[in-house]
């Protein structure tokens, strides 16, 4: 077989191959003989035909296929003895195939650049410290209790954050429109399920009270024959409570799961569900800062296609989100650019890491990782059979692992310095508390 290779730009490569005439004519007629042995063809026995007659009934279809299995496999061969590593499927072009002259072929693909990873010494992160302390355990507990408000009918006028029950009759125009009215229906003022009018609206009533309140609706409203519009709502309030906290005791720990050990016991939870969440944070910050550092230090060229797969697949994902099924509605493409080009680059320098340092995959860690994953649901023994019969689903776990594993062996090569913090402002939870 004959291989000329030769540089078109950057990472794109151009192979010329050559197949020998009687390597393309011997697979032709290997084939052809493996199918006269049970082909069945009117007026001859199961493996009985001759050749000729095979040749003649099946001959182009068999030519085809060995000519496709055959560029497939001189492709392989030649990129193996130019030593070249392909990152993207070859896009076949100037294709010849005779029996008497052989099969002739270009082969256009880009090839995985060489990789060359800086020392990793020179890497400086900063190493988020921070404990839980009392004051943190009981804002969270806090948290914990507003979502489980305790709610008490008053004989007063409605405030903000009370909880009311109404009837009420909308109309656009002096004519009730579809979804306008309901009854006995509950919300807390304030809260954002109703519209702003609406809920300003009931303000000041007392049970028994009623309003005509005008409602004017988003122009981007949900009901294209709603939005923009202003409706008027007759508005009749029956009930009247107020909210507060519950006290925390055994029968409040309950209601998240703690059904021994009472307050103690929920406290010590709580903590060690704030220490996880902590834990992870850090974490992700350090991960962060090593992902930065590796992409600032080993600046390379990549394969201009594997930045289009990943382009598109965002471009996918972000168009499943907003429910966009329309492909001709995708976002545009200049957005996930530089995102795309982090993340291959990123993938080729770990893949060479993990390369060069043999790095194997822990199988404990791939446990306790499914361990995890399937604690979330109700019938955790039936998701782990599932995942362990799911090959890809297996695979995704095995690759997280494997990057953890990279992780840790990073952090223990780079200069990892503390930075004073706090729970609050590692963790959602402090995020939450600044948004109210």
């Amino acid at each position: 077989m004959q291989v000329t290779l030769s540089t078109t730009q950057g990472l794109e490569r151009r192979l010329e191959v050559q197949v020998p005439s009687e390597r393309f004519a011997g697979a032709i007629e290997a084939r052809l003989r493996q199918v006269a042995a049970s082909a069945r063809l009117k007026g001859f026995r199961p493996g009985k035909a001759p050749l000729p007659v095979v040749r003649a009934q099946f001959g182009p279809q068999v030519r085809d296929e060995v000519l496709n299995e055959l560029m497939q496999s001189s492709f392989s061969e030649a990129v193996s003895q130019q030593q070249l590593r392909p990152a993207t499927s070859p896009r076949i072009d100037n294709v010849v195939a005779a029996d008497n002259s052989g099969l002739r072929y270009v082969a256009t693909f880009e090839v995985l650049p060489e990789v060359k990873l800086k020392p990793f010494d020179s890497i400086v992160v900063e190493k988020p410290a921070a404990d839980i302390t009392e004051a943190d355990l009981e804002a969270m507990i806090d948290s914990m209790r507003r979502q489980q408000p305790v709610f008490t009918a008053l004989e007063r006028a409605v405030e903000a954050t009370d909880r009311v029950t109404v009837d009420f009759v909308g109309t656009l125009d002096g004519v009730a429109f579809e979804g306008g009215s309901g009854t006995n229906i509950p919300f807390v003022v304030g809260a954002g399920r109703m519209l702003a009018a609406f809920e300003e609206g009931v303000k000041g009533l007392q049970a028994g009270g009623s309003r005509q309140v005008d409602v004017p609706f988003p122009a981007d409203y949900g009901k294209a024959e709603l939005a923009g519009k202003t409706a008027q709502f007759s508005i009749t309030v029956s009930k009247v409570e107020a909210q507060s906290l519950p006290e925390v005791n055994d029968e409040f720990v309950t209601l998240f799961g703690v059904r021994e050990g009472g307050v103690e016991a929920f406290r010590k939870e709580v903590r060690g569900s704030m220490q996880r969440e902590l834990d992870q944070a850090v974490r992700t910050q350090l991960r962060t800062q090593l992902m930065d550092a590796l992409y600032r230090d080993n600046a390379m060229e990549v394969p201009r296609g594997l930045v289009d797969e990943n382009i598109q697949e965002m471009q996918l994902e972000m168009a499943r989100r907003a429910g966009i099924r329309d492909v001709s509605q995708l976002p545009s493409r200049e957005p996930f650019e530089e995102a795309a080009r982090r993340r291959v680059t990123l993938g080729l320098l770990l893949g060479e890491l993990i390369r060069t340092e043999n790095i194997q995959v822990d199988r404990a860690r791939v446990q306790v990782q499914l361990a995890e994953i399937v604690a979330a649901y109700p019938n955790a023994e039936e998701m782990r059979r599932q995942y362990l019969q799911n090959p890809d689903a297996m695979r995704q776990i095995e690759n997280q692992v494997r990057e953890d594993q990279v992780i840790d062996w990073l952090l223990a090569k780079v200069k990892q310095v503390p930075k004073p913090s706090s729970f609050r402002e590692l963790t959602r939870f402090g995020a939450e508390a600044s948004a109210t």
